[in-house]
């Protein structure tokens, strides 16, 4: 189904044209656009409509859809049809509370007959391949993704990403590689896991651990492009990739800026940029005042000025190469997202 075992997830607010492109340049072979909702797609709402755009070069590109409604998911794939995604993916996995508030994300975990009803409307509606985001279940108590799953597969989809988590522990806490196991070994068709998917070593551990056929990244892409060209080496050779120096990290921020600003414009884009300045330069020391500085800025012209002084910082600020065989770094710096 995919054509590298590594993908990029989508993330919300996060993964729009710019991002995606930044990390495509670094051997992302497939993404998907941010979670689209059902029901604002077929409200025409502006800003929904926006995140669906792309370019030739963005390709092969998914589309994942939020929603509980059939009526509404049927007129949310006719509109989808004119933009030719490669894959259809439907969201039972997003823990955020106004979403399963609705009955939406997650919350289909606890009906998994009603997430098999609901795939078989998408899967007879789309003129695409069809996947589904599961979580292990919505608490411990319920851990029932192994029977979701099944329900998935009776309903035809084509492929299946679980994220190894429940519901209740959000992003909190550490992965459940053995049921994202027992889910691979329950069906016969493709199984991407997500979570806690920060380095080579990490990534490579969730394929030993649980046997899956692709891994899809997430929070370890925030300010992290590299993740997949490093991944992609280390899976091939075994060999612990070296992670780019001051000069590249600063290249690339300046790209992701350009990017960013030829998108949307040059102050929207300068404000969109500044989250990811902060995610480029997590775990350097000393640069909090560079993280406040670039929060005040708002044109292109500035930022890059900031950029420039991050990178005349010199050996104040290691590479990230200092991290890159310590699987628990990663995982302790990305516990707060």
């Amino acid at each position: 189904m995919f054509s590298s075992p590594c993908l990029l997830a989508p993330m919300a607010g996060i993964s729009d044209l710019p991002f995606r492109m930044i990390n495509r340049s670094f051997g992302c072979a497939f993404a998907f656009v941010e979670m689209i909702s059902a029901r604002a797609l077929t409200y025409r709402n502006r800003n929904t409509l926006e995140m669906l755009a792309t370019t030739p070069a963005d390709r092969p590109l998914g589309v994942q859809l939020l929603g509980d409604d059939p009526e509404i998911l049927r007129e949310a794939l006719d509109i989808l049809r004119p933009y030719e995604f490669d894959i259809i993916d439907f969201n039972a996995a997003c823990p955020v509370g106004k979403v399963t508030g609705r009955g939406e994300g997650a919350s289909l975990l606890k009906e998994p007959c009603k997430l098999g009803e609901l795939l078989k409307v998408v899967v007879a509606h789309s003129t695409v391949p069809v996947t589904v985001k599961i979580r292990a279940g919505w608490d411990e108590t319920s851990v029932n993704a192994r029977d979701a799953a099944l329900y998935a597969r009776d309903a035809g989809v084509d492929g299946l990403f679980i994220h190894g988590r429940t519901r209740m522990q959000g992003y909190r806490g550490r992965v459940d590689y053995t049921v994202i196991r027992e889910v691979k070994e329950a069906l016969d068709i493709p199984v991407i896991a997500s979570g806690d998917a920060f380095s080579p070593h990490l990534i490579k551990k969730l394929f030993d651990e649980t046997g899956c056929d692709g891994v899809a990244i997430a929070r370890g892409a925030l300010g992290n492009p590299w993740l997949f060209r490093e991944t992609l080496g280390f899976l091939e050779s075994g060999t612990t990739p070296l992670r780019p120096g001051l000069d590249e990290i600063a290249d690339t921020m300046i790209k992701h800026l350009n990017l960013c600003t030829g998108f949307y414009g040059e102050t929207a884009g300068a404000l969109i940029f500044r989250k990811f300045f902060s995610w480029y330069n997590r775990g350097f020391p000393d640069v909090k005042h560079l993280r406040i500085q670039a929060f005040r800025e708002k044109t292109q012209e500035r930022m890059l000025q900031v950029i420039g002084r991050m990178r005349t910082a010199g050996d104040r600020i290691p590479s990230h190469g200092a991290f890159a065989g310590n699987p628990d770094y990663y995982l302790s710096m990305y516990e707060s997202f």
